[in-house]
């Protein structure tokens, strides 16, 4: 079993930043590869980014790539998602998620364990 906890959301601005991390407890929580997902009111979650088990391989929507990073510090069973250039649209609760397995799926169904969520709210 695998718990993962996010923090960091808030409120910012457009053009702001902000790093959300998410704290993963459980013996073997490491060795998971993990992704991020967003998911707004109304619409499908929606895949955000993932990063393997080791933190050199990393993968991002199209959406978010060039503004949002994702790093990991398994020291401390944690990852980060920095998010820069914020904007409107990037309002929405995120969420980090965990799966055994080294390929990159972009798919929720393919994560195994989820956070509960922190809110990112970005304003015009």
């Amino acid at each position: 079993q695998v718990q993962l906890v996010e923090s960091g959301g808030g409120l910012v601005q457009a053009g702001g930043s902000l790093r959300l991390s998410c704290a993963a407890s459980g013996r073997t929580a490491s060795s998971y590869a993990m992704g991020w997902f967003r998911q707004a009111p109304g619409k499908e979650r929606e895949f955000v980014g993932w990063i393997n088990w080791i933190g050199v391989s990393t993968n991002y929507a199209d959406s978010v790539k060039g503004r949002f990073t994702i790093s990991r510090d398994n020291a401390k069973n944690t990852v980060y998602l920095q998010m820069n250039s914020l904007k409107p649209e990037d309002t929405a609760v995120y969420y980090c998620a965990a799966r055994s397995g080294g390929a990159i799926v972009v798919s929720s169904t393919g994560y195994d364990y989820w956070g509960q969520g922190t809110q990112v709210t970005v304003s015009s």
